[in-house]
């Protein structure tokens, strides 16, 4: 009973960390209409800043803020010069062009960082493990992800159901049209959402990098599995990518833990070894389908979609 506690606790945490990147990816192709997989490289770009400056600070906090604000920074730079003339074009150009800025990005921290991968130190307060009931030791950094990723789960919700920016937000990707319109400045209207959805990357690349280690093309793999969370979740809605995220974390995270066991009493160890991890791969993908067949825009599709 405690072991399926701790590997739903492990499937939360990657739930939360998919989040990040679902709610940055969703934002930007339901305001953008852009399909981006640069999305990945932003995250990656986020471990390196941070490993960066932690090192030069000798500080994990200060060198998480300082990451993310680089990565914000980072972000809207890439909009103006680069994804701004994405804009208007078909998904095959968006797919193409990005998918370029991914082989970009790979060389540049090549270039800058080098090809060993870097470490991202955690400070010794978040090394122990924390007693939870019922009398499961779980680690302390893990808590903190689930615990902060919340916290701005709900900031983002804040500023997106109740600001201005937030109603900006919401009425671009209803109608982007009518919003230019009425005298928005929609330029920058997308250079903010494209800088606060690369922020949000950069944000789940620095909180994985003390779990992984921080190295060249880290966000490729994790990419997939964002894109599936916004499909099953609904383009464009924060509150599906949530919920989505944390099926898709909790779904693969179980399944790696306990098919493995369950395969071994009907297959050979090493054959079971194989299996498991690819069935439990595949079944965020049946619960993809599952969703489409069901709900075709998703569990919880933005207005006006």
């Amino acid at each position: 009973m405690l072991y399926f506690i701790e590997q739903f606790l492990n499937g939360i945490q990657l739930g939360m960390l998919l989040f990040l990147l679902a709610a940055g990816l969703t934002l930007i192709f339901g305001i953008m209409d852009l399909v981006n997989l640069a999305h990945g490289s932003l995250y990656m770009l986020g471990a390196y800043f941070a490993a960066t400056f932690a090192a030069w600070t000798n500080s994990f906090v200060l060198g998480a803020v300082l990451a993310v604000v680089a990565t914000l920074v980072a972000g809207m730079v890439l909009e103006v010069i680069a994804i701004r003339r994405l804009y208007g074009r078909n998904h095959l150009d968006h797919v193409l062009g990005t998918f370029g800025l991914l082989l970009f990005f790979n060389e540049l921290v090549r270039l800058v960082w080098g090809p060993a991968g870097m470490t991202l130190s955690l400070p010794s307060e978040m090394l122990t493990a924390v007693q939870i009931p019922p009398g499961l030791y779980y680690p302390a950094y893990r808590l903190v992800i689930i615990v902060v990723t919340l916290a701005v789960a709900l900031l983002l919700y804040v500023l997106v159901m109740r600001t201005r920016l937030g109603m900006l937000i919401r009425a671009g990707a209803s109608n982007r049209e009518m919003v230019g319109a009425l005298g928005v400045n929609i330029k920058l209207l997308y250079t903010l959402v494209f800088g606060l959805g690369a922020a949000l990357a950069g944000f789940a690349g620095l909180m994985q990098a003390p779990i992984l280690t921080v190295q060249i093309g880290m966000g490729e793999n994790i990419l997939i599995p964002a894109f599936v969370v916004v499909v099953i979740g609904g383009i464009g809605s924060i509150r599906g990518a949530f919920v989505a995220a944390l099926l898709v974390g909790v779904i693969d995270t179980i399944g790696r833990a306990f098919l493995p066991d369950l395969l071994h009493r009907y297959l050979s160890e090493n054959a079971a070894a194989t299996l498991a991890p690819a069935l439990s791969s595949m079944s965020i993908y049946v619960l993809m389908a599952v969703v489409l067949v069901a709900r075709p825009e998703g569990l919880f599709p933005a207005a006006g979609r």
